[in-house]
């Protein structure tokens, strides 16, 4: 169990006794005549609070005794809270048997349900993305380390295999291209590599190139574990493809879980739990916060009780529904109501599902990983560029909009860079559609694998794209942004034996300059049309 989850049960153990003698109170006050329906609700409510905690920390006794208390006081309350019924409910003996559960030993098998179920999410250092290319071709080989090269790569050429089994020696690349004819026969190249690998727990991720479009090459080659075979020419925007589906290792942002529940200990417990699964969490414990944590915290899921005061689950479930940002948050119900009907009452007002306490963390985990991810996907389709797999204009301008804000909150600069490629018509007439595609995309790899994480690039309609770059000044992103240029430009793009350059234009502007998200698009725009009308293939800074 991890430390912040003990010293969580230890601080629950020690209020425990003060939980259960605050019903006895309650129910006491009550029978006196200091009390009305809603303070018999609230009786209930406490108890049914106490029912769902204290067997997730462990207490399964007093668990059992406060679910049956539960149920004798919610025949009461349902006939009206009368007096006399609710003087006849041996709460005090159902106060002195939780009291006496609560000095025994607490169930040690429902500990272990929730220990040790943290997954270590510490990210492991990165291999840097190093290319080796063994091509005997000293005119492909030199071509090849500059074309991929622009791309983001540390890009290391050998024209002889002794001299990449030397290299070998000394470092590890994080994938090899190599050819499969050398000098010293038709399969060296398959045969080397099957060399390499020997021995090896992991594979060294390998694509083959070569002249040979035989059977016997493509299989001598998928036996010396291929990913990958292209024959020469080779396509680079395609095999640019392909290095980054091998080499990518897709950092996923932490799921964003709101948690709502007026049980302070119990929200707390269950934010550990999902922090140490790798989420990030955020708790509320009055609904009525409910909407401005989700405005704020934009979650990926909400998880949230039923039974609540001032609003209940059910009710702030269907105020979500009614807002159309949040209509297709997933909710998910945490309660230990058991009741059918309630359960599919509650998923008829808006939830996703419904979980019943107590669960294992493992269970809770595996079930908000879930309908978190699907979220994702969701989002991903409603957000993101179907061809390039960048955020799509509208996405790209609510970034605009809450960088803008944010700056203005905090502090800081940005600047927008709209870039359009030049003479994209005729690349579409002259080489067809799917050429221009392989275009549009090969800008979008390039611009991916060089911006910084905190950078922000979506493409804006058609050959469009628009960049936001962070806490940066104006002059520099303009040098940031002609090196972009000056290695698209030198990018050879291949179709059918033809080859060909593309350049593109850009006009930036900064939001020192400009104070509002339109006032920066504006400028941007008028910048990146003076670069098309004084000759195109240029960096124009507003």
């Amino acid at each position: 169990m991890s430390d912040k989850l003990r010293k969580l049960r230890e601080k629950y153990a020690a209020q425990l006794p003060e939980k259960i003698g605050q019903i006895e109170k309650d129910w006491s006050a009550l029978c006196e005549g200091a009390g009305n329906a809603e303070s018999a609700d609230a009786l209930l409510r406490a108890v049914h609070t106490l029912s769902g905690s204290s067997i997730s920390f462990g207490f399964r006794k007093v668990s059992a005794e406060s679910k049956s208390l539960e149920s004798e006081l919610r025949a009461v309350v349902d006939k009206g809270s009368r007096m006399e019924d609710l003087s006849s409910v041996p709460v005090a003996e159902y106060v002195r048997r939780m009291l006496s559960a609560c000095v025994q030993d607490r169930d040690v098998d429902n500990e272990d349900d929730i220990s040790d179920v943290s997954a270590d999410h510490e990210a492991s250092a990165e291999n840097p993305k190093t290319v080796f290319i063994a091509e005997d071709d000293v005119d492909l080989l030199e071509s090849l380390i500059i074309q991929i090269s622009h791309f983001g790569y540390e890009v290391k050429g050998f024209p002889e295999i002794s001299l990449l089994m030397e290299e070998m020696k000394l470092k590890e690349p994080s994938v090899i291209i190599m050819d499969m004819v050398f000098p010293g026969g038709t399969s060296v190249g398959a045969e080397t590599m099957k060399e390499i690998q020997q021995g090896r727990e992991t594979k060294i991720p390998v694509i083959f190139i070569s002249v040979r479009n035989d059977f016997d090459a493509r299989l001598q080659a998928v036996r010396a574990g291929a990913d990958a075979y292209f024959v020469k020419p080779v396509n680079v925007g395609i095999l640019i493809d392909k290095l980054d589906a091998i080499t990518k290792k897709e950092v996923v942002e932490p799921y964003r879980i709101l948690i709502i529940d007026d049980d302070v200990d119990l929200s707390a417990f269950y934010s550990i739990i999902l922090e140490e699964a790798g989420m990030v969490t955020s708790v509320v414990n009055k609904p009525e916060e409910g909407i401005a944590a989700i405005q704020k915290f934009n979650p990926d899921l909400i998880l949230m009780d039923i039974y609540m005061p001032v609003c209940n689950g059910q009710e702030l479930a269907r105020i979500i529904r009614s807002m159309d940002t949040y209509v297709s948050v997933p909710i998910v119900f945490l309660s230990s109501e058991t009741n059918l009907g309630k359960q599919l009452s509650a998923m008829r007002t808006g939830g996703d599902d419904f979980l019943t306490k107590p669960i294992q963390a493992g269970h809770l985990i595996s079930s908000v990983t879930t309908r978190a991810e699907r979220m994702r996907i969701i989002r991903s389709f409603m957000d993101r560029d179907s061809l390039t797999g960048l955020l799509n204009h509208t996405k790209t301008k609510e970034q605009l909009d809450f960088n803008m804000e944010r700056i203005q909150r905090h502090g800081g600069s940005l600047v927008l860079a709209m870039i359009d490629i030049d003479n994209f018509k005729m690349i579409n007439d002259t080489y067809g559609h799917h050429a221009g595609d392989r275009v549009i995309v090969s800008l979008a790899r390039l611009l991916q694998q060089r911006l910084r994480k905190i950078d922000i690039v979506g493409r804006y309609g058609g050959e469009e794209f628009a960049v936001i770059l962070s806490d940066i000044d104006a002059a520099f992103a303009a040098k940031v942004m002609d090196a972009f240029r000056l290695s698209f430009s030198k990018i050879k793009h291949r179709v059918e034996g033809r080859e060909f350059s593309v350049t593109f234009s850009c006009g930036l502007a900064s939001s020192q300059a400009y104070g509002d998200p339109l006032a920066l698009s504006i400028a941007a725009d008028k910048a990146l049309y003076e670069a098309k009308e004084s000759g195109r293939n240029r960096i124009v800074l507003k």
